[in-house]
C-alpha cells in the first residue's frame, strides 16, 4: 500500500486494521519530503527525531488496544509562525532566523493530544505577508503543479506539502486569504474558520484583527476533522470564543445559495469564470441560486491594507534586536533600531511597516484609520444583509489560477490576489475554498509549452458567523458533485 497519499480516514482504517504502523507511515512522508521536497521547498524545519518518537508512542497505544483519538497517527505540517516548543520559528524573516521557540501554540498543543505526527515547520511569505511565498527569506515555494508557477500566499508551504503528498494535512493562517488562496492555487481544500473560533496562541500576530489558523486538507472530511480537534476556548486567548460548534446537517435542495455580482466583473480570467460558473450551474439543479448584491466589497482590498497595515505597524514594533532576534552592531540606539529592522525585514514588511505607521500618525488616523474602520462596519453590514436572503455565498477563491515565479513584482497587482478572500476576514466569516478541477494554462513565453494537466481553480463558500460547519458540510456535498 502507498503510505504518502492517504487520507485521514485512510490511516484511521490502516492503523485499526494494522495495514501498517504509525512510524512506517511517518518514514513514508520523510521518504516523500526527501524525494520531492529540493524541487518544492515546502519545508522550513524537519522534526524528525521527534515524529519517529510520536509515532512509537501511537503504535504503543495500538497494542494496549487503546481507542485512538480521530487524528492519531497523522501527519501534520505547521506553517511557521507557531510555535512548536524547541523548534525554530522564523516566521519566513531574517530577524527570526535563529528564534527558538520556548512552548506550544494551543493548536500545536491540542493536536499533540491528539497523538498527531509532528513533520515540520513550512515556508511562508515573510510574517505572512504576501500572496505568493516568493517574500520568505529563504526562497520561494513551487507549486507542485507546475515549478514555474508559484503556490500562492502567505501559506504557500503548508499548501504545497498537502498538495505534493509530502504531509496528509498541515496548518495555516489566513489574514487575508492566505489559507484559502493558496488552497486554490494548489488544488487543496483550505478552510478559515470563524474569527474566534481557534485560538491564535502561540501565533506570531500579524493583524491581530484579522487573523486566524485554519487547515489544509485532501478534502473536506480531513479538513472538518481538524477543525474539530482544534476548535476550543483557550484561556490564553481572550479573542477566542467560548463556544464549541455543534455538527450541523445540511440539504442542498433546502438551502438559498447567493452569488454576489460584483465577485463577477472586471479582473476576473474568463477560463476561472467559466470553471466557477459551471459548478454554480451545477448546484443550482438542488439548491436555488439567488443573484445578490455586497456594494462595499469594491472597498474591501484598501479597507484591508489600511487596517492590516495599521495593525502590523503594532505588532512588528517587538521585533527590535533587543530582546529576541538578529542584532545589528551600531554606534548608537537610532542607528542600531534602524540597521537591525532595516537589514532584517525584508522589503514587503518594511513597505506594510512604513504604511501602517503612516495611517496612524497623527493628522492621517482620522483620514484613513478611522474611515477604513467605519467601511468596514458596513463591509460586515452587506454580509448581515445578505444572510437574511441566502444561507451561503459562493465566490471564485482567486481571480485568476497560479501564476509565474516573478511575475508580480508590482505589489498592486500581487495585492489583488485577495481581491475575493479579504472581505471575509474583515467581517469574521468562516470560508472555505474546495478545489474544483483545473484550467489549461497559459504559458508566459513561446519557449515554454503550457502544463499538458492545467492549473487548479478553487470555490469559495462564505457562510455567517459560527455557521462553520454548514459551510463545511455544504462544501462536501458540492465536492461530491463535482
Amino acid at each position: 500500500m502507498k503510505l504518502d497519499n492517504l487520507t485521514i480516514e485512510d490511516v484511521r482504517t490502516g492503523l485499526k486494521e494494522k495495514e501498517f504502523s504509525a512510524t512506517e507511515l511517518a518514514e513514508a512522508h520523510f521518504d516523500k519530503i526527501q524525494k520531492k521536497d529540493e524541487d518544492i521547498s515546502a519545508f522550513l524545519t524537519l522534526t524528525k527525531e521527534k515524529a519517529l518518537s510520536q509515532a512509537e508512542e501511537v503504535d504503543e497505544w495500538i497494542e494496549q488496544g487503546r481507542d485512538l483519538p480521530p487524528l492519531a497517527g497523522v501527519p501534520v505540517a505547521f506553517k511557521d509562525n507557531m510555535l512548536l516548543e524547541g523548534e525554530k520559528c522564523t516566521a519566513g524573516s531574517k530577524i527570526l532566523e535563529n528564534y527558538e521557540a520556548s512552548y506550544d501554540a494551543s493548536v500545536v498543543e491540542f493536536l499533540r493530544g491528539q497523538g498527531s505526527i509532528f513533520l515540520g515547520k513550512t515556508n511562508m511569505d515573510e510574517f505572512a505577508m504576501g500572496s505568493s511565498t516568493e517574500n520568505s527569506a529563504f526562497g520561494p515555494t513551487k507549486n507542485p503543479h507546475d515549478l514555474d508557477k508559484v503556490p500562492g500566499g502567505s501559506s504557500g508551504g503548508s499548501a504545497a506539502a498537502v498538495a505534493a503528498d509530502m504531509s496528509v494535512v498541515a496548518l495555516g493562517s489566513d489574514t487575508g486569504g492566505s489559507v484559502r488562496q493558496p488552497a486554490s492555487f494548489c488544488g487543496a481544500v483550505g478552510f478559515k474558520p470563524t474569527y474566534g473560533a481557534v485560538s491564535r496562541y502561540g501565533l506570531i500576530a500579524m493583524a491581530s484583527s484579522l487573523d486566524q489558523i485554519g487547515p489544509f486538507a485532501k478534502n473536506v472530511n480531513d479538513a472538518k476533522l481538524v477543525f474539530e480537534a482544534i476548535q476550543n476556548k483557550d484561556r490564553f486567548d481572550s479573542t477566542s470564543v467560548d463556544r464549541k460548534l455543534a455538527e450541523e446537517e445540511v440539504d442542498l435542495e433546502e438551502m438559498t445559495i447567493g452569488v454576489p455580482k460584483e465577485y463577477f466583473s472586471e479582473g476576473l480570467d474568463e477560463k476561472v469564470e467559466k470553471k466557477i460558473k459551471k459548478v454554480i450551474e451545477k448546484v443550482g439543479e438542488y439548491a436555488e441560486i439567488k443573484e445578490i448584491s455586497l456594494p462595499h466589497s469594491e472597498y474591501a482590498l484598501p479597507v484591508y491594507y489600511i487596517i492590516m497595515s495599521a495593525e502590523v505597524s503594532a505588532n512588528l514594533a517587538r521585533y527590535d534586536g533587543i530582546k529576541y532576534g538578529a542584532t545589528e552592531e551600531a554606534d548608537n540606539l537610532l542607528e542600531f533600531y534602524s540597521k537591525t529592522r532595516g537589514q532584517n525585514f525584508g522589503k514587503e514588511v518594511r513597505r506594510r511597516l512604513m504604511l501602517g505607521t503612516y495611517t496612524l500618525s497623527s493628522g492621517y488616523y482620522d483620514a484613513y484609520y478611522k474611515r477604513a474602520q467605519k467601511v468596514r462596519t458596513l463591509i460586515k453590514k452587506d454580509f448581515k444583509q445578505a444572510f437574511n436572503d441566502v444561507d451561503l455565498i459562493l465566490t471564485p477563491t482567486s481571480p485568476t489560477p497560479a501564476f509565474e515565479l516573478g511575475a508580480k513584482s508590482d505589489p498592486l497587482s500581487m495585492y489583488l490576489s485577495d481581491i475575493y478572500t479579504a472581505s471575509v476576514n474583515l467581517a469574521g466569516l468562516p470560508g472555505v475554498s474546495v478545489p474544483i478541477g483545473k484550467v489549461p494554462a497559459e504559458p508566459e513565453s513561446t519557449s515554454r509549452p503550457p502544463q499538458a494537466e492545467g492549473l487548479p481553480v478553487g470555490l469559495q463558500i462564505i457562510g455567517d458567523v459560527f455557521e462553520d460547519y454548514q459551510v463545511l458540510n455544504t462544501a462536501q456535498k458540492i465536492e461530491q458533485l463535482i
